[in-house]
């Protein structure tokens, strides 16, 4: 029997879109910027499995001059559970952003959130104001901003919960008032208030890798980019990692249709006459794996070299925000191009 080899590289696809940056992303920024005078210090969020790619570079000119803390979160659908794996990659992080404070998340832990709240706390109580400290979150979409927000103030201050969540991009559209997550007690100092906001996407992605990653992780709507290439794009990255993973449905391969057809009729996701249902399995193959059912890996190389290629290429191609405006309704005309008419004879 022949050994299976993974495809060393994925095909480059120009033809994918390369914006979600939408009307409430844009409005977001600017109202982030009207209130960075009543804001004491930032905590931006960033998806553990890309996180290189979750980085915007928008807030670095937007938030420049305010104090942050970097969140990684999903940190449990980034690895497979191993502790050298898993220190391993926070160090790299650490040494990538220092001097700024880093937190790493996966929202059940509760040791988790406790240590971004001491934080929080700490960095609030330095500053002995009296009214205490306002903070706001801020990330790409879907990146989990709303439900950090949630586990700070449940741990926080024992309350339900104060912002909206769900599974799709743009569930917070706009700022909203301030939340208490740590009560400072009589004095009020150390009292700390978080806004959310809603997640912000790159006006522009230099490259389709980039999306292709932002769309696996649920940061551009599913509609976006094609079910079959993201899953195409998954076989390649679980093939480099870990093929076993998917060995229930069928053995290692490079050929998405061969897995997906094998998953379609193990699961039954048949249309009529026995046909496979190839879209509606490539979404499911993907909703696996973003559930952590298909591997738990990053999909960013983490690398002093890869770090500073990522922040290279985004600077290479600044864009204003009529040309994002540009790129978005160039990426809608894509996407109608790629409808197929229907046929009415």
């Amino acid at each position: 029997m022949s050994t299976f080899v993974p495809r060393a590289a994925f095909p480059v696809l120009d033809s994918l879109p390369r914006s979600y940056y939408l009307g409430h992303h844009a409005a977001g920024v600017a109202k982030m910027r009207t209130l960075l005078n009543q804001i004491d210090f930032v905590v931006e969020c960033r998806d553990y499995r890309i996180p290189l790619t979750s980085r915007n570079p928008l807030f670095e000119e937007v938030l420049a001059d305010r104090k942050r803390i970097i969140v990684y979160t999903k940190r449990d659908l980034g690895s497979d559970g191993s502790g050298q794996e898993n220190a391993k990659t926070i160090e790299q992080l650490r040494k990538l952003h220092s001097p700024t404070p880093l937190c790493f998340s996966d929202f059940r832990s509760t040791r988790d959130i406790r240590h971004i709240l001491n934080l929080m706390r700490d960095l609030s109580e330095a500053r002995q104001a009296l009214t205490g400290s306002h903070c706001m979150v801020v990330g790409m979409p879907n990146v989990g901003k709303s439900t950090l927000l949630n586990a700070l103030r449940q741990t926080g201050v024992h309350k339900g919960k104060a912002a909206q969540t769900g599974a799709q991009p743009g569930v917070t559209r706009k700022i909203g008032t301030g939340v208490k997550i740590i009560d400072g007690g009589p004095t009020n100092q150390s009292d700390v208030y978080l806004l959310d906001t809603p997640g912000v996407f790159i006006p522009y992605v230099p490259d389709a890798d980039a999306m292709l990653k932002l769309a696996l992780c649920g940061s551009v709507k599913d509609n976006i980019l094609p079910p079959f290439t993201l899953a195409d794009y998954l076989l390649y990255h679980i093939n480099i990692h870990d093929p076993t993973v998917y060995s229930e449905y069928h053995g290692p391969t490079n050929d998405v249709d061969q897995l997906l057809d094998a998953m379609a009729r193990k699961t039954g996701r048949l249309q009529k006459g026995g046909t496979p249902d190839v879209e509606g399995t490539a979404m499911w193959m993907v909703q696996r794996w973003r559930n952590g059912h298909l591997g738990r890996f990053l999909l960013d190389e983490l690398t002093e070299d890869s770090f500073a290629r990522h922040v290279e290429s985004v600077a290479a191609r600044p864009m204003s925000l009529s040309q994002a405006k540009k790129a978005g309704k160039e990426a809608l005309r894509a996407r109608a191009r790629a409808v197929k008419p229907v046929d009415v004879a």
